[in-house]
């Protein structure tokens, strides 16, 4: 069945159907799934946890991630007061691929289509206001451009934002260089040195992992792909990161929009370059910034104490932001 919507002149275009494994997601009851579609035809899928009288968190996850990693994050904002919605970007999860293993893109362009297709479905189910934006990593930087547009947000929260890839320092000037040579070169659908078919977590061991430093999440996040390989991400293409490079600059060069915003960091962030955030967010009206001592890159699949204080403090500052306190 079929629901159609409006917000900036395109349908939202919704069907039922779309698999969701609520045995692998370990998120709040009553979850569920449907297929949305861009406006370039692309089909996306849609993870929905409904519920709550404080709005609605609206997850951005990040690169080679997909709706049911963030049942147990939907949870403990389910159990907030908080709607939760989250999507699988193009390219990954059991969204159209243009590959099936690698992290794919040409452009960040086509991740706001799936912006919008995403905000027009939530808008044509009634998630309910305000609606605060959760981006980690990739969904970071995809997050603050449509911040940016202007698009309907109450607030803010990152994790580890993608607002700078790490890399050796001596790089860091020629980085996009590099990566546009590789395309030039033939290489623009190859994988990323260093990557290859396998999601992270199960390429690498837990032992020196730069994810989680909670045995248990990192064994969680492993057997939910083990279970259902279709849910696999590989590397990113070399197409991918002159993309990602190139939409960083554009997006942290723009003025930072006049919205409440949280950054969280880990204190052993070794993925994204943690001084870009801390700049970032000192130009940022009203921004914020916290650190978690012992927190890798995926804090929201750290250890329970962290994710627990995360999402409390990140609920304090929405109801401070949006007057929500008491679901009123």
């Amino acid at each position: 069945m079929a629901i159609w919507g409006w917000r900036c002149g395109w349908p939202a275009r919704l069907a039922d159907g779309a698999p969701f494994h609520s045995d692998l997601a370990d998120g709040p009851p009553g979850g569920t799934a449907f297929w949305l579609t861009a406006d370039d035809g692309v089909r996306l899928r849609c993870g929905w946890w409904p519920g709550g009288t404080r709005g609605t968190i609206v997850l951005f996850p990040g690169r080679s991630e997909y709706v049911e990693k963030y049942g147990r994050t939907a949870r403990a904002f389910h159990d907030a007061g908080f709607a939760v919605a989250a999507i699988d970007w193009r390219g990954q999860g059991l969204a159209d691929r243009s590959a099936p293993d690698i992290g794919d893109v040409a452009h960040f362009d086509a991740y706001q289509r799936d912006v919008t297709a995403y905000l027009d479905a939530l808008l044509a189910i009634g998630a309910p206001h305000p609606w605060v934006l959760v981006g980690h990593s990739m969904g970071g930087c995809i997050g603050l451009r449509a911040l940016q547009a202007g698009l309907p947000f109450a607030a803010a929260i990152f994790t580890a934002p993608m607002w700078a890839i790490e890399v050796p320092r001596a790089l860091r000037r020629v980085a996009r260089l590099v990566a546009r040579g590789a395309c030039l070169s033939g290489w623009a659908d190859r994988y990323v040195p260093g990557t290859g078919p396998q999601n992270y977590t199960l390429q690498h061991g837990f032992e020196g992992n730069k994810w989680t430093s909670d045995p248990e999440a990192w064994a969680w996040l492993g057997d939910q792909l083990r279970a259902r390989p279709e849910l696999n991400t590989g590397g990113p293409s070399w197409r991918w990161l002159a993309a990602a490079l190139d939409e960083i600059v554009r997006v942290t060069r723009a003025p930072m929009p006049a919205i409440p915003a949280l950054a969280w960091l880990g204190g052993h962030e070794t993925i994204i370059e943690a001084d870009a955030v801390q700049r970032l967010m000192a130009r940022w009206p009203g921004g914020r910034i916290e650190e978690i001592a012992r927190g890798r890159h995926e804090l929201l699949m750290e250890a329970a104490p962290i994710r627990q204080r995360i999402v409390a403090e990140s609920v304090a500052f929405v109801a401070a932001a949006t007057g929500h306190a008491d679901g009123h």
